[in-house]
């Protein structure tokens, strides 16, 4: 039993907060029956999404809805609050909310004390200060941007299928990615699987009408995967006509013209910015201490150093290698990590309530796999190597294990088995994104949202 009432804030609701929740909703199950506990979930969406799935659901090879978990359906015994912290004091035990009904209520912000906290605020698009990146550049980190882009791609189709002006449909068919990570790498290959299978039901856009651009500051690609599958990456790209550019950086995309370090210009509509995370800024506004790249620094039972009744994992982390060979090694801050690292803080949270030895964090790296597009993949699973078809099997098995609840795994499985046997759907539902405008216009109104006045080309 716990020694006294705790109240337990997690503030993000990804990998970490998630199965953090989830754990310790099971661990305490009789301490919430009796009141002994509470749990308070807060995060600005009320669904986890599974990071891993979104170039698929862009490719459409996956539903928007089984790419996302609900969290009050998976996390029925915690208290769940839509809504962001935007200042925690740990000394007072206190966080600053912001939520839904704060400013339709004109009250303000709201308190919300704690006990123990779990700081899985997960990270932001690192961005950099690059002319025209802020109005024309693309994220790829939610799934409202993964169906958004795909809903562009499709639409810069339609616009080069219908224009008669050379310099628009080169535009429009010129598709630039920034970054050569694991977001980068599977979006632009799934996307470009898809466009050019799409391009059979445009009577004059081909394959080879298209560029696709792929542009890495560092010398490699996908360095998760090993220097040798990196290597391999690139020539597969490059044999699907995929321009890919190392040492390279993105300079400018402002008037809608990607402007490289090397001096290459590609006039585009599209430029998607996958070039890295930071840490979240809610960790700011904490008075918890920091490394030098912004992340708490944590001890390998994953509380925050120099403190008590503060926890931490994944993302917001520096948590310590200890089965690293070198001193001073830290856990890469991927998915892999994060929900291993979950289940050891939910049952942390649990030893320290109850007084007993808390667990450290070890888990060595098992490997990593990529998809690059339908049947063709990348993966380094316990020192083996599997390039093409296999790695691409591997990639799928790993990920379907992985995905939270039998419901999204039966759901995510009977996709692709009915995508294996029916035809890709290539259409686009742009409209999605401002379903009011057509009523609007229809009432008198003026169109909201004309392509012209859209800085990244959707209508």
């Amino acid at each position: 039993m716990v020694k006294e009432r705790a109240r337990i804030l997690v503030v993000g609701g990804g990998y970490v907060g998630m199965y953090t929740a989830l754990r310790l909703t099971r661990r305490l199950r009789q301490e919430l029956a009796r009141g002994e506990a509470e749990i308070t979930v807060v995060t600005p969406d009320p669904y986890m999404t599974y990071q891993p799935f979104l170039p698929e659901a862009a490719a459409g090879s996956i539903s928007p809805r089984h790419v996302v978990v609900p969290l009050r359906r998976v996390l029925p015994g915690c208290r769940i609050i839509i809504g962001e912290a935007t200042v925690i004091d740990h000394a007072q035990r206190t966080a600053t909310l912001t939520t839904l009904a704060t400013e339709e209520e004109g009250t303000g912000t709201e308190q919300l004390s704690y006990d123990e906290l779990v700081l899985a605020p997960g990270s932001v698009s690192r961005t950099l200060p690059i002319p025209g990146l802020a109005d024309h550049g693309i994220g790829f980190k939610t799934v409202e941007e993964a169906i958004g882009l795909r809903n562009h791609v499709i639409e810069q189709m339609d616009i080069a299928s219908s224009t008669r002006d050379p310099a628009i449909r080169d535009a429009a068919l010129t598709f630039v990615f920034v970054g050569g990570g694991y977001a980068g790498v599977e979006a632009l290959g799934e996307l470009e699987d898809m466009a050019r299978y799409a391009t059979r039901y445009y009577h004059n856009v081909r394959p080879e009408d298209m560029k696709w651009v792929l542009v890495e500051a560092s010398d490699r690609i996908l360095p998760e995967v090993g220097t040798d599958l990196g290597r391999y990456t690139v020539t597969e790209l490059r044999r699907r006509n995929i321009d890919v550019r190392l040492g390279t950086r993105l300079d400018s995309c402002a008037d809608r013209v990607a402007v490289l370090s090397d001096g290459a210009r590609f006039p585009t509509r599209t430029v998607v910015w996958t070039a890295g995370v930071r840490p979240h800024p809610i960790l700011a506004a904490t008075d918890l201490p920091r490394n030098d790249r912004g992340r708490l620094r944590c001890t390998p039972e994953l509380a925050v150093e120099g403190t008590t009744h503060a926890w931490a994992a994944g993302d917001a982390a520096s948590v310590p290698d200890v089965t690293a060979g070198e001193p001073g090694a830290q856990c890469a801050p991927n998915a892999q990590h994060a929900l291993r690292q979950a289940k050891v803080l939910g049952d942390n949270i649990v030893h320290s309530l109850r007084g007993e030895p808390l667990e450290t964090y070890a888990y060595s790296y098992a490997g990593s796999v990529a998809s690059l597009g339908f049947h063709k993949g990348v993966a380094q699973v316990y020192g083996r190597k599997l390039k093409g078809y296999p790695a691409w099997f591997m990639h799928r098995v790993y990920h379907l294990s992985r995905v939270p609840t039998f419901n999204r795994k039966a759901r995510v499985l009977a996709e692709w088995t009915l995508s294996g046997l029916f035809k890709r759907e290539v259409v686009s539902l742009g409209s999605l994104e401002h379903p009011r405008a057509e009523f609007e216009l229809a009432a008198g109104g003026k169109h909201p949202h004309k392509p012209e006045g859209d800085p990244k080309g959707s209508s």
